[in-house]
């Protein structure tokens, strides 16, 4: 059951929304080279990455967009994947989302960093149409670096989106 969105004209904490999802790579989800295939991966970011921008716009959301995704080391049938999701800046009705994707040996517990990658997603009002979304409070360094960042991402979206025009 959903209670009300957040007020969209109140700024929310980063840390309010961010989320770490993990699942172990088995052997269903395996690529012919024996490691976890990449459209599992993928999946597994939008999830991780969609459960964030609810809960920061505490509304359903939808996909629009997800940012050039390079699998820079491959993930292990055996090995955990963990996904930390958080929301790096947001527009009148469209959040981007930042994933890390970690790789971790369940035995050891030694991680490897395998995949970022950024999200835009959408938020929805009751009737299925882009709603407001709460700007995001950017409060530690690293998050307003984060902000800073991807507000260069979107600009260069728009910037590409009306080039298409």
């Amino acid at each position: 059951m959903q209670g009300p969105a957040p007020d969209p004209t109140v700024a929310r904490a980063v840390r309010l929304s961010q989320v770490t999802f993990a699942d172990l790579a088995e052997p269903q989800s395996q690529n012919v080279a024996g490691t976890l295939f990449g459209g599992v991966l993928l999946g597994f970011i939008d999830r991780a990455a969609a459960f964030c921008a609810m809960k920061h716009a505490g509304r359903p959301v939808v996909t629009k967009s997800f940012d050039s995704v390079e699998f820079n080391e491959p993930i292990y049938i055996g090995e955990l994947v963990v996904a930390h999701a958080s929301v790096n800046f947001t527009g009148r009705t469209s959040m981007e989302v930042g994933v890390k994707v970690l790789a971790q040996n369940p035995v050891t517990g030694e991680e490897r960093h395998t995949n970022t990658c950024y999200a835009t997603f959408v938020a929805l009002d009751d009737r299925g149409r882009p709603t407001a979304v709460p700007p995001v409070l950017a409060e530690t360094d690293e998050e307003k670096r984060r902000f800073e960042a991807a507000q260069l991402r979107r600009d260069d979206r728009l910037a590409r989106s009306k080039r298409k025009k």
